[in-house]
C-alpha cells in the first residue's frame, strides 16, 4: 500500500498543492514507522485505514481508473518481452528446407513447390489422407504442426485470387481468399504460398487455367509448419561463434540477397580460412579435411559416400563440379571444383545449410561480417511431437 500511494504521490506531485503532499507524506511516514516497530496487526490495519482516507482526500483520481492500470501493466509487459527479445532469447521460424534434415522447414503434400521445372499444375499426394475431423485436427495441429486445408468447388469456373497474399493480423497470417466462378472462398489462417502450394498458380503467379466443376477439390493439401525455435541472444556477447555451430544472421549488405530478413546456417568457416570442397563432398579448411569425427559435423558427414547426395538428406557438401554431375546448376559458383579455394576475410564467416542439395548459402553468395550474426540455435519449442516419419526435434537436440 505504501508504494502504491508512493507512486501515485510522485505522478501528481506537481500538480498538489503543499498541504495535500505534505499531509500524505505525514499519513505514510506514520505508517512506515509502524511497521519499523513491529506493531501487530490490529494497529497496522488502523494506521493503513488512515492512509486511504489521507490519499482519498488530496490526491486526484484518475479517469478510467481500472483501464489506465490494465494499459500500463500492458505497455510494461510489452517492454519486457521486447527487451528479452533483443537481448537475451528471440523467437525464430524456419521458413525453408535448406537446413533438413536436422531443422525443417514448411512442407505440404502435395507440394507444387516440388514442380517447378516442368509447371505441373496437379500434384499428387506423396501418400494418400484423409481431412481429420475439427477435434483431431486441433489436437494434431497444435502438437505435431499439422495442419489440412479443403475447399471443394460449388459451382463450375475457374480460379481468380482476390489476396495474392494473406491479410495478416500482428504477425500472423489471418486470411487469404479467392474465387472460383462466382462463388468466394476464405481461408483462415493459411500457410504461406498457399496458392502455389495448391497448384492454382505457378512459382512466377500465372493461375492454374484449370475448370474446375462443382463438387471437385479445389484445394485438398496437408502443411507441416517448420521448426520454430529460440535464438540464443546471450553468448556471443562473451565468446565468438564456434565452427560448426548453427547460427542466425541478417542478410544485410549480402550480394543478392533482400536486405531484411534473418537467415539460419552452419557456420562451416571463419574469418581468414581457406575453403575448399573435395569432389568426396567434404569441407576442407587450410588443408585439413572435415569428417564425422569433427565437433558439429558428426550427422551431416554421416553419408554413405556410395549413394548420391539426396534432397533432405545428409549428403555432405556440393562443389559446383558434384552439382552438375547431378543436374544442380548454379549452386556452388564460389566453389567451381575441389581445387578451387575461397579465401575468407577478417572477421567474416561463410555458412552453408544441412541439406547442401537445396540450399542457398555462402556457395552462392559468398562471405559476411560477423556483425550480421545475432544469435545461435537454442530450442526447438514447437512442434512438439512427431510429423509423419519426421521424428520430433523438440527440444535442445538440433546439432
Amino acid at each position: 500500500m505504501l508504494k502504491h500511494v508512493h507512486k501515485i504521490l510522485s505522478a501528481q506531485r506537481d500538480i498538489l498543492s503543499g498541504d495535500a503532499v505534505r499531509n500524505v507524506e505525514a499519513s505514510m511516514q506514520d505508517l512506515r514507522e509502524h511497521l519499523g516497530a513491529g506493531a501487530d496487526s490490529k494497529v497496522l490495519q488502523g494506521k493503513m485505514d488512515s492512509l486511504e482516507t489521507t490519499a482519498n482526500k488530496w490526491l486526484k483520481s484518475y479517469p478510467n481508473p481500472g483501464l489506465r492500470e490494465n494499459i500500463e501493466v500492458f505497455l510494461v509487459a510489452i517492454a519486457v518481452a521486447m527487451g528479452i527479445r533483443t537481448f537475451f532469447v528471440q523467437p525464430f521460424k524456419i521458413p525453408t528446407g535448406s537446413m533438413q534434415p536436422t531443422l525443417f522447414g514448411i512442407t505440404s503434400d502435395p507440394d507444387f513447390h516440388r514442380y517447378y521445372g516442368g509447371f505441373v499444375f496437379d500434384p499428387k499426394p506423396e501418400k494418400p489422407f484423409e481431412i481429420p475431423n475439427p477435434v483431431r485436427g486441433f489436437f494434431e495441429f497444435w502438437i505435431n504442426g499439422i495442419s489440412y486445408t479443403h475447399r471443394v468447388a460449388k459451382a463450375e469456373g475457374a480460379f481468380q485470387a482476390i489476396d495474392e497474399v494473406p491479410r495478416k493480423f500482428l504477425l500472423f497470417n489471418l486470411k487469404q481468399r479467392f474465387m472460383v466462378g462466382n462463388e468466394t472462398y476464405t481461408v483462415w489462417f493459411p500457410p504461406e504460398d498457399l496458392f502455389k502450394r495448391a497448384g492454382l498458380e505457378t512459382p512466377n503467379g500465372v493461375p492454374n487455367p484449370k475448370i474446375f466443376k462443382a463438387g471437385e477439390d479445389i484445394i485438398k493439401i496437408k502443411v507441416i509448419s517448420g521448426d520454430h525455435l529460440f535464438v540464443d541472444r546471450v553468448t556471443y556477447n562473451f565468446r565468438r561463434p564456434s565452427l560448426g555451430e548453427i547460427i542466425v544472421f541478417e542478410t544485410r549488405g549480402i550480394e543478392s540477397l533482400p536486405p531484411d530478413q534473418f537467415y539460419i546456417k552452419r557456420l562451416v568457416a571463419l574469418g581468414g580460412t581457406a575453403a575448399s570442397i573435395g569432389d568426396d563432398r567434404h569441407l576442407v579448411l587450410d588443408g585439413k579435411r572435415l569428417d564425422n569425427k569433427t565437433p558439429h559435423f558428426e550427422n551431416v558427414y554421416s553419408f554413405d559416400p556410395a549413394q548420391p547426395p539426396r534432397n533432405s538428406v545428409y549428403s555432405g557438401h556440393l562443389n559446383q563440379k558434384v552439382a552438375d554431375d547431378f543436374g544442380m546448376p548454379n549452386l556452388a559458383r564460389y566453389f567451381p571444383t575441389e581445387t578451387n579455394q575461397f579465401l575468407i576475410g577478417k572477421d567474416h564467416y561463410i555458412v552453408m545449410g544441412d541439406n547442401t542439395v537445396d540450399s542457398s548459402d555462402s556457395r552462392t553468395w559468398g562471405d559476411f561480417p560477423r556483425e550480421n550474426v545475432i544469435g545461435k540455435s537454442f530450442f526447438v519449442y514447437w512442434p512438439i511431437g512427431a510429423q509423419d516419419d519426421r521424428k520430433s526435434r523438440f527440444g535442445w537436440g538440433a546439432r
